[in-house]
């Protein structure tokens, strides 16, 4: 998995839209260290935050940042950005997790189980089967199980391009209220 690393000097400001989530990544990370004090950053995200004109909501905890957009611009596939913030030497490094909200998320590792469980069973029943020279029918199931689990895949790949505009909206509400740049 890919991780997308920048290192910020200064804090100034551009307008030109940065996409650093070009390639496709299963919950897309990265890493930057902003020249900030800890208490700082979370200062400049909650400054963010209560803007009249943001169109992005968020909770802030300490060291660790929940930014989403309003209820009204989500949709099945809107991402979220979990933030946690340590200090550091020069200042603060932010790793950042790009993903969909827990439920969306619990609900494919749920299916990804199962059909894992299900192969695993039935791999374990049809060579039992093999073995005792009885019919071992049941391993069919297993290709469809797997055309099942890539089928999966692919709509969850599908799901995270729908909500890339929405991913790189959050990104940029970074970049301008941290000063971070893209590389």
């Amino acid at each position: 998995m890919g991780r997308y690393q920048e290192t910020v000097k200064e804090s100034t400001t551009t307008n030109q839209p940065c996409d650093p989530f070009a390639e496709y990544h299963v919950r897309p990370r990265f890493e930057a260290e902003v020249p900030y004090a800890l208490e700082d950053v979370t200062r400049r995200i909650r400054e963010g935050l209560n803007l009249e004109d943001t169109t992005i909501q968020g909770k802030i905890r300490k060291d660790f940042v929940t930014l989403q957009l309003p209820p009204e611009e989500q949709h099945f596939w809107s991402p979220q950005l979990t933030l946690s913030i340590e200090k550091t030497e020069n200042g603060s490094l932010l790793r950042g997790l790009y993903g969909p909200r827990p439920t969306v998320w619990t609900m494919f590792v749920f299916f990804y189980t199962a059909i894992g469980f299900s192969v695993l069973i039935i791999a374990i029943v049809g060579m039992t089967n093999k073995m005792f020279d009885e019919p071992s029918n049941i391993l069919w199931w297993i290709p469809v199980l797997i055309a099942l689990f890539l089928s999966l895949y692919w709509v969850a790949y599908q799901g995270q391009k729908l909500g890339h505009d929405q991913m790189v909206k959050l990104h940029q509400f970074l970049e301008d209220h941290i000063g971070m740049r893209c590389g």
